[in-house]
């Protein structure tokens, strides 16, 4: 957030209207332009007063002066540059061009430029951001103690703790400001953004309308306001938003258009994210972090990974997308490495003084453990914050996992039911969780289903071999016995014949003590003959005498 100035860093020359004044001449215009700042009036009159041979001494500087203040950073750049190449070039020129370089991203060209500018509190709050550009803390804490208590310093320092991620700080900053100079409407669109990366989005909203109050038509206060509603309503909301804007906008309306064209992208879900997200990577920070998250949407993990693997992360959402991605990676590889780094990230942004008491910062304490597999304690920072995700059905996924893997099966089962995910309900690892739910609260029935709708793969055969054991385990022979049997049939493993054989005998004991209905004996010795192994004429001759015995149909 540097600040716009009221006039060119140039000392020396007095202002155009005293040497007209001087020579007698009418008061020119461009003072009048400038006040209003209608910088595409003042650059189209000084451009006819060149053209018909009027020259001022100071053209050039007020061209670029205007133009950088358009956001034509080019411009401003072309006429600074000339500037510069001329014998009797004020040296304060050189920090107007630095700051042009710092606003089209020639970090290495800025400091360069500033240099060679003499010192002052304008060419000290560059080198304050440069700093933090190029992640230099001791030049970072030297600028930071030639800052004085003055507005213009205090508003670079508000800047600076808002992109290290202290929005408290900023807030303060702001705030103290506003206290003594109420008609610095501008404070309150720096607040408003502050709350929002703080996920106040209301409170965002209270503050940010003070200033659309009297400057409806701002192109960042709006699409803040259109941020904020898609955080608190929907993508809709906010694109209805950002049609207002874009509707009031004239045709030569630039400012904010790469923001606006990102912002639809994210809006809409990640429609035209591949036309529209991969031109503002580095132009815009949040572009390369959204397309990510698009390839993980598009299960294109191996992309994923190839955008953010040279990312060095500053932010929290930086450090959260890097574990993500990860852990996506690791999972699909099997890499323990990857799901290391993944451990590794989560826990730095969950410890953090910033992080450890917000919602993400939770979630990623429960993402680490769930990772180190200890599950109670994801449990405890998932219900800590489970409120929020009634409806959300990857935090339910998650939830459900960890209950089930604690032995609470009974609410694991509730919340797996809850996901309306298609995408989730036809994962292997939900089938399978689930099936292990339903087998567990005597529901074997449940889960034999799932397995009947599978097409038939290879995981298929796992599930089946899930049902048959889990089902053992607990008692439940009859759906144990259906499963090994097709296990058996599937594959020639003696193991899956000595499974049926425990199975279908546990179903014979389990009718004799009266806990299983005498008719689904016929079942089970339709499946014993399904078998031909040796073993089976015994087992069968035993249950058939019995049911002789017991007159039990067979």
């Amino acid at each position: 957030m540097m600040l716009s100035r009221a006039k060119p860093a140039v000392r020396g020359a007095p202002p155009p209207m005293d040497r007209r004044r001087k020579k007698g001449k009418k008061v020119p215009q461009l003072e009048e332009l400038l006040a209003l700042r209608d910088f595409t009036g003042a650059i189209a009159l000084l451009e006819f007063k060149r053209h018909v041979g009027e020259q001022e001494e100071d053209a050039d500087l007020w061209i670029g002066y205007s133009a950088f203040h358009l956001g034509d950073y080019k411009r401003a750049l072309e006429e600074y540059e000339a500037l510069t190449k001329q014998p009797a070039c004020n040296p304060d020129v050189w920090v107007n061009l630095a700051c042009t370089y710092f606003f089209l991203g020639m970090y290495t060209q800025a400091e360069q430029a500033a240099l060679k500018a003499p010192k002052s509190r304008l060419q000290n709050r560059l080198l304050f951001h440069l700093a933090h550009k190029f992640s230099d803390e001791k030049k970072l804490m030297s600028s930071h103690q030639n800052l004085q208590d003055v507005t213009e310093d205090q508003l670079s320092l508000a800047s600076i703790h808002y992109m290290r991620s202290h929005y408290q700080e900023a807030i303060d900053i702001y705030k103290r400001i506003l206290l003594d100079n109420r008609e610095y409407l501008a404070l309150n669109v720096y607040v408003a953004l502050c709350y929002y990366k703080l996920d106040y989005y209301d409170v965002s909203q209270e503050v940010l309308a003070v200033y659309l109050q009297q400057v409806p038509d701002s192109t960042i206060a709006l699409n803040l306001k259109a941020c904020n509603h898609f955080r608190l309503y929907n993508g809709k909301a906010a694109e209805a938003e950002l049609k207002n804007l874009t509707d009031s906008a004239s045709p030569s309306f630039e400012f904010g258009k790469e923001l606006i064209k990102h912002n639809l992208v994210v809006f809409r879900g990640g429609e035209g994210a591949l036309q529209i997200l991969p031109p503002l990577v580095d132009v815009i920070p949040e572009a390369r972090l959204n397309l990510v998250i698009y390839y993980l949407r598009q299960d294109d993990v191996q992309e994923a990974y190839n955008l953010i693997k040279d990312l060095e992360p500053t932010a929290p959402q930086e450090y959260i997308l890097k574990g993500v991605v990860n852990a996506a990676l690791g999972q699909e590889m099997g890499s323990r490495d990857h799901l290391k780094i993944a451990q590794q990230f989560f826990q730095l942004v969950g410890e953090s003084a910033s992080e450890c008491d917000t919602i993400p910062g939770r979630q990623c304490m429960s993402s680490c453990f769930f990772l180190l597999r200890q599950f109670a304690n994801v449990l405890i920072y998932l219900n800590s914050v489970k409120s929020y995700f009634y409806n959300d059905d990857t935090f339910n996924f998650n939830y459900a996992q960890a209950k089930a893997a604690m032995g609470n099966f009974s609410e694991a089962e509730e919340v797996f039911l809850l996901i309306q995910s298609e995408k989730i309900k036809n994962d292997f690892v939900y089938l399978s969780w689930l099936a292990r739910c339903y087998i567990m609260n005597k529901k074997p029935q449940l889960a034999w289903k799932l397995y009947l709708k599978m097409e038939t793969s290879g995981e298929s055969f796992n599930l089946l071999q899930l049902i048959a054991n889990d089902c053992y385990k607990v008692r439940q022979f009859y759906y144990s016995a259906k499963a090994f049997d097709v296990l058996e049939r599937l594959d020639s493993n003696p193991e899956y014949w000595e499974g049926k054989r425990g199975a279908c005998v546990g179903v014979f004991q389990m009718i004799l003590a009266g806990r299983e209905a005498k008719e689904t004996l016929r079942e089970v010795l339709h499946l014993l003959k399904s078998t031909g192994n040796s073993q089976v004429e015994y087992i069968v001759r035993i249950m058939k005498k019995w049911a002789k015995e017991n007159r039990v149909p067979v």
